[in-house]
């Protein structure tokens, strides 16, 4: 059994704003429509949304502009994270999501830590490529350095 929703806002793995969608009961209740993340799906709301769907593709272009700038920023700059090293250039831990947020502070780059996709923890000293995922439709690579302290 599954209930027929309309989107709110963007979810990741689920859809956009407008789109009809067909999720658990539970899901629905307990996670979208508290968070006003969805609203039941009825002709009355589909009239609504048609309305509003031009509001929100002008809210979503400006959107999408501020996260491209965004993007260059983070292309055109890489980021140095000083740790602790054996002399086998291992790492005393790992570089953690909330370091390289804290790195790009440094450059006025505001992040969240769970935009920052890290496949594999780093481990060892050197130069990484970390993908940034800034919005559904924006993500971009930055470069870390990871140099001994």
């Amino acid at each position: 059994m599954s209930v027929e929703l309309i989107l709110l806002d963007n979810i990741e793995h689920l859809g956009n704003i407008g789109d009809q969608v067909r999720v658990a009961p539970g899901y629905a209740r307990n996670y979208l429509m508290p968070r006003g993340l969805a609203t039941k799906a009825s002709p009355g709301t589909l009239r609504q949304l048609e309305s509003r769907k031009k509001i929100v593709a002008a809210r979503m272009a400006a959107e999408m502009k501020e996260w491209q700038a965004v993007a260059e920023r983070i292309q055109a700059h890489s980021v140095s994270i000083p740790v602790q090293a054996d002399d086998d250039e291992h790492l005393y831990g790992s570089v953690t999501q909330q370091q390289i947020v804290d790195a790009f502070k440094d450059i006025e780059v505001n992040l969240q830590r769970r935009q920052v996709a890290l496949g594999e923890p780093i481990r060892a000293l050197g130069v990484y490529t970390v993908e940034i995922h800034l919005h559904p439709e924006v993500r971009t690579e930055a470069k870390v350095w990871v140099v001994r302290a």
